[in-house]
């Protein structure tokens, strides 16, 4: 009898001590949590439909010195609504409201003569001040409430990184970018402060004890807001400048894929995305999208043929300007030969491609494909962006033609995605490893918990000894080669590439004739890396070489880094 009523005396005891932790929880959110959402519930006149009540976590650049900066965040307004069935005069009452917002006539009219319907909205997005000489207008039928919307304060800043939050049928949530991505985490549609706080309580018992529910938080990013600008701006001014079709750029940390600034243009504003005409604006290239790079792969075949220990620095051929294979002729860019005892750093250097089919020659078709798998150039690499798409290498995975290992030996028949490009070209830089992109850093969950980010590296096949030497080799291409080494920081060593390659014609099949992608990629200080910048214009105009479309613009941004991270001298 005894044990019988100590053990019902526990039961009933851990029952209470349940009960109370999760009122203390629920009372905890509703006071500090939640307490700016009962707050504007007394701000309104009466209650709209809780669709209509938005909250959303905030997404946050981060500055160089840790500061943060909202990037995606929700802003406090006003709205009008009316009861068509109480408004006296239509006409009158349109030209009154018409003196403090702008409103379309007809539509105002139509949504007045619904005489049964009780709710319609007529404007959005109204300043406090508005709402006040709307409110003092007392116009029969006419009702202020407080309302909040996504905002992005930097107005086409990282566009096509955010995203935007639109409608989608009925339902309202993140499209495109951050705001897709990690939907499940900003969104905060269970969290209703209209609902009963004690029927809540109640209700949710089970809920929130049991369900392991994804919670909801703030996002964290690696964007830089200075750099992300001045990329952008840098970016614009060639697009300006060439009458590019599309252009794009990202510069990231080659040691552990974390992305500083990521742009392309056209863009658009998020917060007014809706007078877009084109919608496939929307969708971000540098994930979703392939190209043909040309030259800027080179580096990855010559570090394989260094690593596979077939050819040196020094290795020599006859470069005659062209070479047959499968008796299809493969020419220099500029068609001439530089004669016996080319070296394959002129290869790099002059961006040789009769040199590069030496190299694959001397590499042989199983290695160049094994080689070129392991810098990961077949896969997503795994970045925290929507739809990211896999490079298409179908060539040089299934057919037995030399030409087509020919070929992808100086960039072409290899179509790449801008980040999986990026990814492939780090790992050149640090040693031998492939990281992966990444734009999140960290999330702020609303229960007080914050979880930092981590992000696998994984060995590609070159060793560190290769990524030094194929390091040197580009470091020339800089000091030497590059606006005849006009380009050469005398402080910093600098590792770079161009590329110029045919624009590949996906209706009638082959090339354009006419069409060039430009390409330029760098990394520095160049044996400790601390970034890596790769970009790409499209169909430039007037302008035959990437070295002339990019130089400028990437000397330009190296400058600007190293400044703006006071990043000390290396030489």
């Amino acid at each position: 009898m005894k044990y019988s009523f100590l053990a019902r005396s526990r039961v009933i005891l851990a029952c209470v001590i349940v009960f109370a932790v999760v009122f203390s929880v629920k009372l905890f959110l509703v006071q500090v949590v939640h307490s700016g959402a009962y707050s504007d519930a007394a701000d309104r006149q009466y209650a709209t439909p809780s669709s209509n009540i938005y909250e959303r976590g905030t997404i946050y650049f981060e500055r160089k010195d840790g500061g943060l900066i909202s990037a995606a965040t929700q802003i406090s307004g006003f709205k009008i609504a009316i009861v068509a069935g109480k408004i006296i005069n239509e006409e009158s009452t349109y030209q009154e409201l018409s003196k403090i917002v702008t409103l379309d006539h007809d539509d105002f009219i139509t949504k007045a003569d619904k005489k049964n319907d009780p709710y319609e909205e007529i404007a959005n997005y109204l300043s406090k001040e508005q709402a006040d000489a709307i409110s003092a207008l007392k116009l029969p039928g006419v009702s202020i409430f407080k309302e909040k919307w996504r905002f992005y304060p930097g107005s086409n800043l990282a566009s096509h990184t955010l995203g935007f939050v639109g409608y989608k049928g009925d339902v309202l949530g993140g499209r495109y970018g951050l705001e897709r991505q990690y939907e499940s985490t900003l969104s905060r549609n269970i969290n209703n402060p209209y609902i009963n706080f004690f029927a809540e309580v109640f209700s949710n018992i089970n809920k929130t004890l049991f369900e392991n529910e994804i919670p909801e938080g703030d996002i964290v990013t690696t964007i830089e807001p200075q750099v992300q600008g001045f990329l952008e701006k840098k970016l614009t001014e060639v697009k300006d400048r060439y009458q590019v079709d599309s252009i794009g750029g990202i510069i990231m940390n080659p040691k552990d894929g974390a992305i500083y600034a990521l742009g392309v243009k056209p863009d658009f504003n998020p917060n007014n995305f809706s007078q877009t005409k084109n919608i496939s604006v929307f969708s971000n290239p540098l994930v979703e999208n392939v190209l043909e790079f040309g030259s800027v792969v080179k580096p990855l075949v010559m570090a394989a043929a260094l690593d596979a220990g077939v050819v040196t620095a020094d290795t020599t051929y006859n470069d005659k300007g062209s070479i047959m294979v499968e008796k299809k002729e493969i020419f220099n860019f500029d068609k001439k030969g530089r004669g016996p005892g080319t070296s394959m750093q002129d290869v790099l250097s002059q961006s040789l491609n009769t040199g590069m089919v030496f190299v694959e020659q001397k590499l042989g078709k199983e290695k160049l494909r094994d080689y070129l798998l392991a810098y990961g150039i077949k896969n997503t690499t795994g970045i925290d962006l929507p739809n990211e798409t896999s490079g298409l290498v179908s060539g040089i995975l299934k057919s037995p033609r030399e030409i087509e290992y020919a070929n992808a030996a100086f960039g072409q028949g290899i179509a790449l995605t801008p980040v999986g490009l990026i990814r492939a070209l780090a790992s050149l830089s640090n040693g031998g490893n492939l990281v992966v992109p990444h734009i999140v850093r960290q999330i702020k969950y609303d229960n007080g918990i914050e979880k930092i980010m981590t992000y696998p590296t994984t060995p590609a096949k070159i060793t560190p000894e290769t990524s030094q030497e194929i390091t040197r080799m580009l470091v020339t291409v800089m000091d030497k080669a590059l606006k005849g080494g006009l380009s050469k920081l005398d402080h910093f060593s600098v590792a770079v590439k161009t590329g110029t390659a045919q624009v590949a014609d996906n209706v009638n099949g082959g090339y354009y004739e006419d069409r060039y992608t430009h390409s330029f990629f760098g990394y520095f200080p160049a044996y400790d890396p601390k970034f890596i910048i790769l970009l790409y214009a499209v169909n430039p105009k007037g302008v035959p070489y990437a070295a002339t479309t990019w130089a400028d613009s990437f000397l330009d941004i190296t400058k600007f880094l190293l400044n703006y991270y006071n990043i000390p001298p290396d030489r």
